[in-house]
């Protein structure tokens, strides 16, 4: 196959996505002859030099995922073997830490798996797949991962798309294992039960085969563990609460009160399942819990109006912008959060708001959080902006989506409020 001469610079540079237009139209004729998903393409530039190799996906407008690119090279067992090596060394840090057992083991892109991501629970994993390309690779894999990590359970979790292609048999939230006969293929387990892990020193749960991506949104772990270290003696409102990640370390880093608000009931009642397997840390069974089921910017609203303040805020809402074309709706979006957020913040207390949207860059975030505060009133002194953690590596422009600024607003004499 060949690309436009702009798709050869970008691979060069180590970008792993070709798009369905990048592709010129006498290649694209060929594929018509019948290349499926998973298909290895290899990729040669205009002088019919060897460029790259990578998976193929009829289904995306990532019409190749690059697995390598540089000198040709043979795409085998070896090669998989050391990939998952390579990326099990990296987070060697992680492995020793006996205070968390639960981290990304496998970074997409960011570890040379384009579309597919490994997290590991303890003695469980949970392989994703977000590209129907890795389908044929899985009974593989997984042999590879159970031989290089011990994991007990793996549990195979595809993307909605990817479900409603071919999958061989395979269905989301399977329970499987390698075959015991050595071939190439996987035995159906049964279903896991949700799994204990440690994440900072607390416990947490996981529902590996229903939950939330993988079960629990391991990302924020580095954050979730600031939050803990300035939580002592305060009064947090954790918005967007999900699981209660961030208020049950702010209920383990001493704060005397955590008030979350999630707009589903079922992730609010397993917070409070959290709060209660972690009733033997003193902190946080003198930490009183209050629980708000319903739309954060409806229920923020209401708090302004009562007047209501807390010593800590933390927003943590999800993607706002899942094509190009919500970006201006999600920026604003975001603008309208921090000042709800900022107004039910005491004096002098903290401010801390994260984005999970790829398509708003940190630097732009970051600035709209400073201008939004201005608007609403206050002068913003961030003492901390954060990116990724180390078992989520960023190595390509798109792969930066994780941000978030920690914050000590100072109210400006100034209060005229600009709604946005």
């Amino acid at each position: 196959m060949r690309v436009t001469k702009d798709a050869e610079r970008h691979i060069r540079a180590g970008h792993p996505w070709v798009y369905d237009q990048s592709i010129e139209k006498r290649s694209l004729l060929k594929l018509a002859t019948g290349a499926r998903a998973g298909d290895l393409v290899v990729v040669f530039d205009h002088n019919r030099r060897f460029l790259a190799i990578g998976l193929y996906d009829p289904a995306s407008p990532i019409r190749i995922k690059i697995l390598h690119h540089g000198k040709a090279k043979l795409i085998d067992g070896t090669f998989w073997a050391e990939r998952i090596k390579g990326a099990i060394q990296r987070r060697e840090q992680l492995q020793a830490n006996p205070e968390t057992s639960a981290y990304r083991l496998i970074h997409g892109e960011n570890d040379g798996f384009p579309g597919l991501v490994v997290d590991r629970y303890v003695r469980s994993i949970v392989v994703k797949a977000y590209s129907s390309a890795w389908i044929p690779y899985l009974p593989q894999l997984v042999r590879l991962l159970v031989t290089k990590t011990g994991a007990q359970n793996v549990v195979l979790r595809l993307a909605r798309l990817v479900a409603k292609q071919e999958t061989f048999g395979l269905s989301d939230g399977l329970t499987v294992a390698p075959s015991t006969s050595g071939d190439e293929s996987l035995c159906i387990r049964k279903p896991v039960e949700p799994v204990q892990f440690l994440e900072n020193g607390l416990l947490f749960s996981a529902d590996l085969i229903r939950g939330h991506k993988t079960g629990h949104f391991l990302d924020q772990r580095e954050n979730r563990a600031k939050v803990r270290d300035l939580a002592q003696g305060t009064r947090m409102l954790d918005v967007f609460a999900c699981t209660g990640g961030f208020g049950l370390n702010a209920a383990g880093g001493g704060a005397h009160e955590v008030t979350a608000i999630d707009q589903s009931e079922a992730s609010i009642r397993h917070m409070r399942h959290n709060f209660y397997a972690n009733r033997h840390h003193e902190s946080v069974s003198s930490c009183q819990l209050w629980t708000i089921v319903g739309d954060a910017f409806e229920e923020l609203e209401r708090l302004v109006r009562r007047g209501a303040k807390f010593d800590l805020v933390v927003l943590d809402p999800p993607s706002f912008a899942q094509k190009k074309a919500d970006v201006v709706k999600a920026e604003a979006t975001y603008r309208r959060l921090t000042q709800l957020g900022l107004d039910v913040l005491a004096p002098e207390g903290i401010f801390v708001q994260a984005s999970c949207t790829t398509r708003v860059p940190a630097e732009r975030f970051f600035d709209d959080v400073q201008r939004s505060a201005v608007r609403a009133g206050y002068d913003l002194r961030p003492f901390a902006k954060t990116q990724h953690a180390l078992d989520h590596p960023a190595t390509f422009p798109e792969g930066h989506y994780l941000k978030a600024v920690f914050a000590r607003p100072l109210a400006t004499t100034n209060r005229a409020r600009i709604r946005l």
